[in-house]
C-alpha cells in the first residue's frame, strides 16, 4: 500500500476541483431557495458532471492510495467555506429590514433612507412607554450593509432586524413584476 501513488499534481487537481464543485453546490442551493430555479438547475448540471468525473478519479485504487480521500475531504471542507463566502458577496435575493425608533425620529430617518434610494413604509406603533415608528424596507440583499450603516449613523438607538424574503411581486424598485 503506497500512501501517495499519484503524482502530486493529481492531488492538487482533486483538491481544487472539489473546492470549485462544492462552491457551486452552495450557490446552487441558495439560488433555488431564493426562487431562481433555472439558474440553480444550470449550475446543478455542471456540478454533477464535475462531481462524476472527480469521484471516479478519487475512487480509482482508493485502497492503494487513501490520501486521495483525505485531499477530497479537505477540498469539500474548504469548498463549503468558500461557497458561503462567495454567496455572501454575491448577495442573492431580497431582505426585509425592520427598524424601530422613537416616533419623533421616524419621519426624518424615513426621508434620509428614501433620499438614498430605499423604499420605506412607515407604521406608527406603541412601545412600552412611548410611541414608536416602525420603518419597513424590502431591499436587495447586496444593499443591506449599506442600509444598516446609514441607519446606525442617523439613529444610534434603533432596533434593527433583517429577514430573508422569498421573491415578491409589486412594490417600488426591486421587486419582480
Amino acid at each position: 500500500m503506497n500512501i501517495m501513488s499519484e503524482p502530486i499534481y493529481v492531488y492538487f487537481i482533486i483538491f481544487v476541483v472539489k473546492i470549485i464543485e462544492v462552491t457551486m453546490a452552495t450557490i446552487r442551493i441558495v439560488l433555488v431557495t431564493k426562487g431562481e430555479r433555472i439558474k440553480g438547475a444550470m449550475i446543478g448540471l455542471v456540478e454533477v458532471v464535475i462531481w462524476a468525473l472527480l469521484v471516479s478519479k478519487v475512487l480509482a485504487n482508493l485502497t492503494e492510495d487513501p490520501f486521495k480521500l483525505v485531499v477530497y475531504a479537505l477540498g469539500f471542507s474548504i469548498g463549503t467555506f468558500s461557497g458561503s463566502f462567495f454567496e455572501q458577496k454575491l448577495g442573492f435575493g431580497s431582505v426585509r429590514v425592520e427598524i424601530i425608533v422613537k416616533e419623533s425620529s421616524g419621519k426624518e430617518l424615513g426621508k434620509a433612507l428614501r433620499a438614498n434610494g430605499f423604499a420605506v413604509t412607515e407604521v406608527v406603533g406603541q412601545g412600552m412607554n412611548h410611541p414608536r415608528s416602525v420603518l419597513i424596507m424590502h431591499i436587495k440583499r447586496k444593499r443591506s450593509a449599506e442600509a444598516i450603516n446609514l441607519i446606525k449613523q442617523l439613529e444610534h438607538n434603533a432596533v434593527i432586524t433583517i429577514n430573508d424574503v422569498k421573491p415578491v411581486y409589486g412594490g417600488y424598485g426591486i421587486l419582480k413584476k
